[in-house]
């Protein structure tokens, strides 16, 4: 029998890879004691208040911000794309009406490499290319799973309207007014891209063993999906909806806390200080909640924010007040995941073409903790 080597230390595991890095990216900064957060050199409050969903995408996958023509022509393509490969429509009519719609999204999306037949090109222009491709159907795709569940027949996607006018389109089926469009350009735009967070760093690993780029982008909704990831605002919505009224808010954290229970959409992984992207999802908030003569559910928001802000001293993250604005836009809470993935297909895509310019399998050791080698006993003996 081999002995095993003795060691001088024990490695100790750092758990969830808190603090580890594992790559060199120029694609997006973060300082979570100052909460700053940039896309390629643009603070965020900058994109947020002046850049478009269109125009961060090219940010993002090109590395510096289009002029007009650019811009004028990386959105004719991107609108080029929205429509879906009649196998893809067709499968998503074939599923059940209550159906995971984040599960739907992750399948639909495996649906469309099959029938892709650049899907195993990858080279940068067929990588970019199905970028492209890959952002302008993902928003189709949220949207026909939003409407299936209804039991309502898809919409077309509308060439003559911007990226988030014709989502909001294909979500309800009227042209959304002037701030339900900026509403969801501001939620594109600020949920497109967060470093190496968890679905991003799975694109990076499954890119790394130069998989294409379809399974990539499954297996990075298949990360999204999880409650610790894109979910968040999922339970917020739930929350705002189990108190019901400004009043009830101090007994609801009374209770909470009673139960030891946590408080979803505060505090964050990476951010000490306020989030930067939640302010500007409050003000939109606000603004629909009035222009809809239904201001209740921001007034709990932000009823909600200041109890709990003093109970636990954290602040409030970005999927806290994107619950109540998205509940304003029409959309359902089952389907904020989607709303997020539609959005952070343009970081993920942008990562892929960033790991593929220098790649390396990502294949991390662990500190094995089981049993030391020992002897096989035959089974007449256990």
């Amino acid at each position: 029998m081999t002995a095993v080597a003795e060691k001088t230390a024990t490695p100790t595991a750092n758990k969830g890879l808190k603090g580890v890095i594992a790559a060199d990216s120029s694609v997006c900064f973060i300082d979570g004691d100052l909460g700053q957060l940039l896309y390629r050199g643009y603070n965020i409050h900058d994109l947020a208040e002046k850049s478009t969903f269109e125009e961060t995408c090219y940010l993002l996958l090109k590395g510096e911000l289009p002029n007009k023509q650019q811009l004028a022509d990386f959105s004719q393509n991107l609108a080029q794309h929205r429509s879906l490969h009649p196998q893809v429509a067709a499968f998503l009519k074939s599923l059940p009406r209550d159906v995971n719609p984040m599960s739907a999204l992750r399948s639909a999306i495996s649906v469309a490499g099959i029938y892709d037949a650049t899907a195993e090109d990858e080279s940068p222009e067929a990588t970019y290319a199905k970028s492209i491709q890959l952002i302008g159907m993902m928003a189709t795709i949220v949207a026909a799973i939003h409407r299936l569940r209804l039991g309502l027949e898809p919409l077309a996607p509308k060439t003559n309207l911007g990226h988030s006018a014709n989502f909001m389109y294909l979500l309800n089926g009227r042209e959304p007014t002037a701030d339900e469009t900026r509403a969801m350009d501001m939620i594109l735009v600020l949920h497109a891209e967060h470093s190496f967070n968890a679905s991003t760093f799975a694109a990076r690993v499954i890119s790394a063993t130069l998989s294409d780029l379809y399974s990539t982008i499954s297996g990075a909704i298949g990360a999204l999906k999880g409650p610790l990831h894109g979910g968040a605002n999922t339970e917020v919505i739930r929350t705002l909806m189990e108190i019901g009224d400004v009043a009830n808010v101090e007994k609801y954290v009374e209770g909470v806390k009673a139960k030891k229970g946590k408080f979803m959409g505060f505090g964050h992984a990476v951010y000490k200080v306020e989030d930067p992207r939640a302010p500007h999802l409050k003000d939109l908030s606000r603004r629909l909640g009035i222009e809809q003569g239904n201001p209740k559910w921001y007034d709990i928001s932000v009823k909600l924010e200041a109890i709990v802000k003093e109970t636990i001293q954290k602040n409030c993250n970005v999927d806290f007040y994107s619950a109540s604005l998205q509940h304003y836009m029409g959309i359902p809470g089952e389907l904020f995941t989607c709303i997020f993935a539609a959005s952070r297909i343009a970081g993920w895509c942008a990562h892929v073409v960033e790991q593929w310019q220098d790649n390396k399998i990502i294949r991390p050791s662990c500190n094995y903790v089981g049993a030391p080698e020992r002897p096989y006993v035959a089974i007449e003996k256990r």
